[in-house]
């Protein structure tokens, strides 16, 4: 039956898997938070400055266009601040602004790669600092540079030009190519010999040999630069208020460069609304002249038509048809003007056009009335008549557009635009980056995840046997011990390395309770049934690879049967690098090889451990061929006879992928069990250990599982079997 837990993520197996890795986890995070405080050191604060400006909708639509508001709230926009906001950002306004602050000029301190800005911001000396590292041609604090005039070929613009201070305020300007360009001091115009370069420094506070880089860029890079850093919105929506904001990492610079942008678009907005005035007056000032001679000329042939005939007087009749004819041609020529300028903007056919049209029409038809009565008058009448009609006329309209003139005068030195500042710029006492803070917890959780990914890499990378479950399951073969991890074992190993105890103590002795020897007599007890209804009370005992534990569960599987009362004999059949008998103190002597070839009789090479019940056969001397010796027949011999003289034989074997003589022992014994390590091999590596003792024709009788991790394992629900600790109290 298929078990529904595998359709489910064992949280106890992730957390035993996080366990298992804490250690390259906490690496890893460690790490990255390390690179992110570094990032947050070097990186350099940046300020922002932040202003408001509202946009007054003075002409705002009429008639049928004011429809068009309404549909504008509802839709929740404002064509007139988004036009503005792209102005605000234009190249009309931003040009300005790198012309008046020479923005195309970029002037710096030289700073040590990575670190040096850094250093050189938390300098607060009143000199330049000192070079550290004897790198004087660095900057490191202190340094500054004022450049007012910058002039180049057009063939170095955009090109990185070096300025290497000198002694008593003199320098020296390199171009590209590190090739000398100009000499010059401070405060006094430099230029090339060709006179192409012209370079004017007003400041420059550095050690003799400090370099400064140097630019001349194209107004559109200046723009573009700017524009990069300038951010513009509309504060809320409807509000007509533009909030501007410009970051950089000099806190007065931001505000100078801000002020300087939104003066620009004010002083632009205002010229923008005059301009209409200024084209109005230049056209009047224009006409003023010619009406002038016009005045003139009329009130000449007047006074002359006067002296000739003498005084004429004119008849109340005629007077009245006078003043009719002068504010009709007054009205005439007031219209003429107003339809002549609404020509530049709209066709004929336009409402406006036409209602014009339409009140010439009729102040023409009252004009041809007036001339009938006109036409009645006597010759001499009519004469002064015209002659005082032009006069008066030409007096009208001089004096109404000078007037005119005047009030435009007037209005225009006193236009405002329909922006204003509202909130000059002003920038925050603290940076608005780097967020130290922040860029400390991100490199943490990307330390995280950056660890667990490489975790899961290393997994997927090596898939290995990591629980006893996976052998029975995977070899269908059952798993006789599971022997947990021993710190005691690992003690007492460095222990006897440093002679700080006895080379013959084993674990079984040295620590009885410890978990592992506890596994060790489980095995004990299924051993006993495992060689029950066996040929031989031999079992050979070895492993896919080296490393696995395999003579440490012999040694000590062996040491707890004889503590059971068993007669067991160990026989190390490693004979090309045996050596279990320096776990018991013992010297290698004679052993299987010498009995083999016949130097040595059973007597002399079984040997005591000093534990009771407990004999050790070592390898003897180490022969040329190994495995021609254990299939002499006198090593079939040998074993038979330990057989007789024990009630359990062990023999510690070679790993059987690495050598043959696994396998040929193994042919030998009444029981061959494999050890394996947890987390050391993948599956297809047990599976051909296996495949090997079957092409000899040995059975495996089962596995001991060893260096299981009991911390780990506790977290992983997905294993069924348990593991106690049941221990006696004095």
């Amino acid at each position: 039956m298929r078990d529904d837990r595998d359709d489910f993520i064992n949280l106890g197996e992730i957390i035993a898997v996080l366990l298992e890795y804490k250690w390259l986890i906490l690496a890893v995070t460690f790490f990255a938070v390390f690179i992110g405080a570094v990032v947050a050191f070097v990186s350099t604060p940046i300020y922002r400055a932040d202003g408001l400006v509202q946009v007054q909708d003075s002409k705002g639509p009429k008639g049928g266009l004011a429809a068009l508001r309404d549909v504008e709230a509802v839709l929740g926009e404002n064509s007139s601040v988004t036009a503005e906001l792209e102005i605000l950002r234009s190249r009309m306004i931003l040009g300005r602004v790198v012309e008046r602050l020479r923005l195309d000029i970029r002037a710096t301190p030289d700073y040590f790669p990575i670190f040096g800005r850094a250093l050189a911001r938390r300098y607060n000396g009143e000199q330049p600092a000192a070079p550290l590292l004897g790198l004087g041609s660095y900057a490191w604090g202190g340094e500054r540079i004022t450049v007012q005039t910058l002039e180049v070929p057009s063939y170095l613009v955009g090109l990185p030009l070096t300025l290497i201070a000198g002694d008593n305020g003199g320098f020296t300007l390199y171009d590209d190519q590190d090739q000398p360009l100009l000499d010059g001091s401070v405060g006094q115009p430099a230029s090339s010999a060709d006179g192409k370069t012209t370079l004017f420094v007003a400041e420059l506070v550095a050690r003799p040999g400090t370099h400064f880089d140097l630019a001349r860029i194209s107004q559109i890079q200046a723009i573009a630069a700017l524009r990069e850093d300038l951010e513009v919105r509309e504060r809320a929506r409807q509000s007509n208020v533009i909030e501007a904001a410009y970051s950089d990492a000099d806190r007065a610079e931001a505000e100078r460069l801000l002020n300087e942008v939104l003066n620009a678009y004010v002083r632009q907005n205002v010229e923008y609304r005059s301009a209409e005035a200024d084209a109005t007056l230049a056209f009047l000032e224009k006409q003023l002249p010619e009406l002038k001679a016009q005045l003139d000329t009329a009130e000449a042939a007047y006074n002359d038509y006067r002296q000739t005939r003498g005084s004429v007087d004119l008849t109340l009749e005629t007077q009245s048809v006078l003043s009719s004819i002068v504010k009709v041609d007054a009205d005439v020529v007031e219209l003429q003007q107003k339809r002549d300028e609404l020509r530049q903007r709209f066709t004929p056919e336009h409402p406006q056009v036409k209602a014009i049209d339409s009140q010439l029409g009729r102040l023409r038809a009252v004009r041809g009335t007036l001339d009938k009565d006109v036409n009645r008058l006597p010759d001499t009448q009519q004469t002064a008549l015209r002659l005082r009609r032009d006069v008066e006329v030409a007096t009208a309209l001089y004096t109404n557009l000078l007037n005119s003139a005047q009030q435009l005068r007037v209005a225009r030195a006193g236009t405002v635009g329909d922006v204003r500042v509202i909130d000059p710029a002003a920038t925050a006492p603290l940076p608005v980056a780097p967020r130290k803070a922040l860029i400390l917890l991100l490199s943490g959780v990307l330390g995280v995840l950056g660890s667990l990914g490489l975790v899961w890499a290393i997994r997927s990378l090596r898939v290995v046997v990591e629980d006893p479950q996976t052998i029975e399951r995977e070899l269908s073969l059952p798993v006789y011990a599971t022997v947990p991890d021993s710190k005691d074992e690992a003690v007492l190993s460095r222990a006897i390395a440093r002679g700080k105890t006895d080379k013959g103590q084993l674990l079984a002795t040295a620590h009885p309770d410890d978990d592992a020897m506890e596994s060790l007599r489980s095995l004990r007890t299924t051993l006993h049934f495992a060689l029950l209804g066996a040929e031989k009370g031999s079992v050979l005992i070895t492993g896919p690879a080296p490393g696995v534990g395999k003579s440490f569960i012999s040694k000590n599987l062996g040491a707890v049967l004889a503590q059971a009362g068993k007669r067991v004999m160990l026989v190390d059949g490693d004979l090309r690098k045996g050596h279990i008998n320096k776990a018991f103190g013992i010297g290698r002597g004679v052993g299987v090889s010498d009995y083999i070839m016949g130097a040595a009789s059973i007597e002399q090479i079984v040997k005591p451990t000093g534990i009771d019940n407990f004999s050790l056969v070592t390898t003897g001397q180490i022969p040329p061929n190994p495995s021609e010796l254990l299939m002499h027949p006198r090593f079939a011999a040998l074993l038979a006879e330990l057989e007789k003289q024990c009630d359990v034989l062990i023999i510690d074997a070679p790993p059987v992928l690495a050598v043959s003589d696994a396998a040929i022992i193994g042919r030998q014994v009444g029981a061959t069990l494999l050890v394996a390590r947890a987390g050391r091999h993948p599956v297809r590596e047990l599976e051909q250990a296996i495949k090997r003792f079957d092409q000899a024709g040995v059975e495996v009788k089962g596995f001991v599982f060893n260096g299981f991790d009991l911390t780990r394992q506790r977290h992983r629900f997905g294993y069924e079997g348990y593991h106690y600790q049941y221990k006696y109290k004095a």
